[in-house]
């Protein structure tokens, strides 16, 4: 991924945390040179000093032939992103695009067995356990569990390498971040409402 000065983003907690709370991702892999994707919810995982993204797929989906044979996968990471016309900057300029991207790069093994399963009871305890009727792993029937692990393939990446842009306007000089900021409140769009969001959060880092 290209990455401008001005964007790159490096600090791990800042990146553990976007991805915890951006977790439906893209897996990318090759087959015989062409690439292939599937967008999939993922999970982040930290064991013996070592960071690894888990997911599953269905078992009818051929990508998951290739986890193994591909030297090295990707994973994409992606928060809401806008356009950025140029009639907000305070001189002539071309207009742009603001967005948040993560890239993993790794080696991909098959989960599976008890791996997978306490795998999939922490994605259900991750987007169940605060509703109130959760349907966790123990309140599902067994002839279910069963069934449905059939039809499905886990996986497990070893992160080798992180590239993470933030581009946020932060190039821009202050009046014009402020302005950015501020257009972005108006459009009638959820993507540019949460981007607006994103950078009142972080700030004008000048």
């Amino acid at each position: 991924m290209y990455i401008p000065k001005y964007f790159k983003v490096t600090n791990v907690d800042e990146i553990r945390e976007f991805i915890q709370h951006n977790s439906f991702g893209t897996l990318v892999t090759t087959k015989n040179g062409r690439p292939i994707a599937t967008h999939l919810p993922l999970q982040l995982l930290q064991e013996e000093g070592a960071f690894y993204i888990t997911g599953h797929m269905a078992y009818g989906n051929l990508q998951w032939h290739t986890l193994e044979t591909t030297e090295e996968v990707l994973v994409m990471f992606q928060r809401p992103h806008a356009y950025i016309s140029s009639s907000w900057y305070e001189q002539e300029n071309v207009p742009t695009w603001n967005y948040q991207a993560v890239h993993i790069y790794g080696k991909a093994s098959i989960l599976a067995g008890n791996e997978l399963e306490q795998d999939l009871k922490s994605l259900l305890q991750k987007y169940e356990n605060h509703r109130e009727n959760p349907i966790l792993w123990d309140k599902l029937s067994p002839e279910l569990l069963e069934k449905e692990l059939k039809g499905i393939v886990g996986f497990k990446i070893k992160v080798q390498e992180v590239q993470a842009a933030y581009k946020l306007s932060q190039n821009r000089n202050k009046k014009d971040y402020q302005h950015i900021f501020e257009e972005l409140c108006k459009e009638k769009d959820l993507n540019a409402m949460a981007l607006a969001k994103t950078m009142k959060i972080r700030e004008y880092p000048g």
